[in-house]
């Protein structure tokens, strides 16, 4: 680590021992204080930022919030309205002109609008016509990157910065500010909504279902606010980063192409049955995961499977993208991008165990978001796939930059070529719902999305 930062730890790509940190001894290996003070400006208290019993109740919470049936449609919804209303339209003019474009802002964009949108019930804007500048949406970007920048400045630096309110932490203070007011905002909207109305049945976003659930009629506005901002930064980046390698990848395997292709159409829009895409997109995270490296703190001194002895205070460091592309987890062809290692008897039949395929997390912290990652991923790729081919221009350098996701260091300049014949409109609908979850929820209830004017976030 930084000279003088305190970061000493072990770095590991052994799926015993990161199963060893993330589910058998869960308890010794929290977050840890390290990771918290360097988010606490954005994250606060959030789940993402949170250990122990605070952590607890607030997945319990979320868990039981995401997988109700009323969420999922609302979610679902939510997607198909940016994907239909917003992405394939704009493929559409770039095509009609042959324009190169960043696919990975793009993207960016359109998680950024999809996230705000089933976290605060709000429309950012990010993916408007002209693709405009999103006053809030930047200064997410600005106060994920400063916080970012701590992990790799010693402490006595940044922590000298923070108390004088100077360089860095001074526009940290000023970016993490417009986030939190913009998310207190629509938390006092909605308090303000529930005292005019006496109830927020007709939103289904996740702030208003805390407010709306029984324990979460108690809940701070500061613990909603940092809530849901802990939300937006697990889902903005990872689908899109995800989406991105996938369809980079695509661009050099035709034959791959070509069979995702026939999938999405063979499905006829119902992205339960797009078992090919899946894989795909599941192959893509294996060798790209938009997460590549994690850590947590021991509290005690410990010794990890393979007989490494860790110490109390120390970090484990675990590097998905290596194990995603060891030999010893995938066989000799673990550099190779090949759905078919996910494929049984023509359907997906996943089975790897989370510690080796660690993308979405593993143990008690496994991504409770992880349905709505694929329903996200899943719909937007089959609609743009379905309508366009991606061609990636050539001579661009395409490679990684290690970030809290694995970001494209030069982006991807891509252009839209339509396909011919088009896939009949409008979609059909695919909504997947659990069996026990709400009963206030009519069948083929819509519930349309809350707005909010770009200048006002």
């Amino acid at each position: 680590g930084t000279w003088g930062g305190g970061s000493s730890g072990v770095i590991t790509s052994a799926p015993a021992n990161v199963e060893h940190v993330l589910r058998a001894n869960f308890g010794n290996y929290p977050k840890g204080p390290y990771y918290r003070e360097r988010f606490v400006e954005l994250l606060g208290g959030g789940i993402f930022n949170a250990d122990g019993e605070a952590w607890r109740a607030q997945r319990r919470a979320a868990t039981a919030e995401m997988h109700s049936s009323r969420f999922v449609e609302f979610s679902v919804r939510s997607i198909e309205q940016l994907v239909y209303g917003r992405l394939v339209p704009l493929a559409e003019r770039l095509s009609g002109g042959g324009a190169a474009v960043d696919l990975q802002e793009v993207l960016l964009r359109f998680t950024f609008d999809n996230i705000c949108a089933v976290a605060f019930g709000v429309d950012a804007g990010c993916l408007a016509d002209g693709l405009p500048d999103v006053p809030f949406a930047r200064a997410f970007e600005l106060a994920t990157e400063l916080s970012l920048l701590r992990f790799v400045t010693p402490p006595f630096i940044w922590k000298a910065k923070r108390l004088l309110r100077a360089g860095s932490e001074r526009r940290l203070v000023e970016a993490t500010r417009a986030v939190r007011e913009c998310a207190e905002r629509a938390g006092a909207d909605r308090r303000n909504e529930m005292r005019k109305v006496g109830s927020l049945r007709g939103r289904c976003d996740l702030l208003s279902r805390l407010m709306s659930s029984a324990p979460g009629a108690d809940y701070s506005n500061e613990l909603l606010r940092d809530f849901c901002i802990s939300f937006i930064l697990a889902g903005r980046d990872t689908s899109s980063e995800g989406l991105a390698w996938f369809f980079w990848l695509l661009a050099g395997h035709p034959d791959v192409e070509s069979r995702v292709v026939g999938d999405v159409l063979a499905a006829g829009g119902d992205i339960k049955r797009m078992d090919y895409l899946h894989a795909a997109l599941t192959e893509a995270m294996r060798l790209y995961p938009p997460v590549p490296v994690d850590f947590k703190e021991a509290l005690d001194d410990d010794v990890l499977p393979d007989g490494t002895p860790v110490r109390a205070r120390q970090r484990v460091i675990y590097y998905t993208y290596a194990i995603g592309r060891d030999p010893a987890s995938w066989g000799d062809d673990a550099a190779a991008f090949r759905p078919e290692r996910w494929m049984r008897g023509g359907a997906f039949a996943g089975g790897e165990s989370p510690f080796k395929y660690a993308v979405f997390n593993a143990g008690p912290r496994l991504c409770i978001g992880k349905r709505f990652a694929y329903t996200q991923m899943k719909t937007a790729a089959a609609a743009v796939l379905s309508r366009f081919a991606v061609e990636v221009v050539p001579g661009q350098e395409v490679k990684p930059k290690l970030t809290t996701t694995l970001y494209m260091k030069n982006g991807l300049m891509v252009r839209f070529r339509r396909r011919s014949p088009p896939p009949p409109s409008p979609p059909p609908r695919h909504v997947v719902a659990d069996d026990d979850d709400d009963d206030d929820v009519a069948a083929g209830r819509h519930v349309a999305v809350g707005s909010c004017n770009s200048n006002h976030l």
